[in-house]
């Protein structure tokens, strides 16, 4: 369909708007888990005279922070928002109900809901009261802003990514293990606020073993600090461990199968489990409200979530450096397939420099042609 040039103005206009909300949803990142990322902007007259975001789980939703941040009386406005509003009682009363007390002239939604408490019925209880009502404006970008809350509400089960920095010949560290630092510190300060996205951060003993890593989240702003989870079959997890030490300021699960009382008495939380099944452990990550895993290494442990199809997504990062030597590590053992075309592959890829860094991220093909 050709728009003409009123119609073109007028989309560009509603975008802008849309785009504003989708910036503010982005703001709650961290604090919502395990509910959507949602941002609202109440416009009047072409002009914007309330914004608001769901700023933190259990606390007021976008369209009512819009509403407390108005700048005059709403009534007769349109309100752009990313997700279609709840229409059920939660934490919070639902939105759909707060827009037609306030006199809502329009909503422009961005995506529909799939939690089954709201989906559609949002927008039925808007248009039964006769409000006008336009669906699944900009969907695209907001599934992706979104992707984690679409698959956790879905499936009850984490959304999955994989992290890793390598050089240029698929390195990531040299063949005495030295590994600090493969990318600069604009990358390495991407990477503290991709941690702050996702509920809990997964590695394998080893990488505890050999890097004393702390898994936590370093920015200069207020950071949420997700869950970390080792996996330690046989718990040789040191004592003496960054993680350990401060498992009772940044909470610290251990996936084992055996257990020890000192480390529960110094704050970690064990979860036993007879054989280490990561699809089962993901099962039981969901029923704890769960909503993202992001796995850091080593590279068995990537090696293992891929070979069993249990990654959505790869965060990669380049560096333009060659260290060679074949017994230097690779970021992705595990078992790895036999012929070409079952390698996995990405999709929906996007690229970001970092000065001279690359990061190369995409969801993985759940499905081959």
């Amino acid at each position: 369909m050709v728009l003409n040039e009123r119609d073109h103005m007028e989309q560009l206009e509603k975008e802008k708007y849309m785009r504003r909300a989708i910036e503010l949803a982005l703001k709650g990142e961290g604090f919502v888990n395990p509910n959507p990322l949602v941002g609202a902007v109440i416009v009047k007259d072409s002009r914007i005279i309330g914004e608001g975001y769901h700023q933190r789980y259990g606390e007021p939703h976008a369209e009512v922070n819009a509403f407390k941040n108005a700048t005059e009386d709403v009534n007769g406005s349109t309100i752009f928002v990313t997700l279609e509003p709840c229409s059920h009682f939660g934490k919070q009363p639902p939105c759909a109900a707060a827009i037609i007390e306030k006199g809502i002239k329009k909503v422009v939604i961005g995506l529909l809901d799939p939690n089954p408490l709201v989906s559609g019925k949002g927008i039925k209880m808007l248009e039964e009261a006769g409000i006008e009502v336009e669906v699944n404006f900009l969907a695209d970008e907001i599934r992706r802003v979104n992707e984690i809350f679409l698959k956790y509400i879905t499936t009850r089960r984490p959304f999955v990514a994989m992290k890793y920095a390598m050089t240029l010949d698929g390195k990531l560290a040299t063949k005495d293990f030295d590994s600090k630092w493969i990318t600069n510190e604009d990358a390495r300060k991407h990477v503290h606020k991709l941690r702050n996205r996702y509920a809990s951060i997964l590695v394998g003993v080893n990488t505890i073993i050999k890097d004393d890593a702390k898994l936590n989240v370093r920015l200069d702003y207020e950071t949420y600090q997700p869950i970390r989870i080792v996996i330690d079959p046989e718990l040789n997890i040191p004592l003496k461990s960054y993680v350990v030490k401060t498992a009772k300021q940044q909470q610290t699960w251990v996936v084992s199968k055996k257990y020890d009382e000192t480390l529960e008495n110094l704050g970690v939380r064990i979860i036993q489990m007879d054989e280490i099944n990561l699809e089962e452990l993901l099962n039981i990550l969901g029923k704890e409200g769960i909503d993202s895993v992001f796995i850091e290494g080593g590279a068995y442990t990537h090696g293992t979530f891929l070979d069993q199809g249990l990654v959505d997504k790869v965060y990669a990062y380049i560096a333009p450096k060659l260290i060679g030597g074949k017994n230097a590590l690779t970021p992705v053992s595990g078992e790895g397939v036999s012929l070409m075309k079952d390698a996995f592959e990405l999709e929906d890829i996007k690229f970001q420099f970092f000065g001279d860094n690359i990061l190369v991220e995409g969801l993985v093909k759940k499905e081959k042609l």
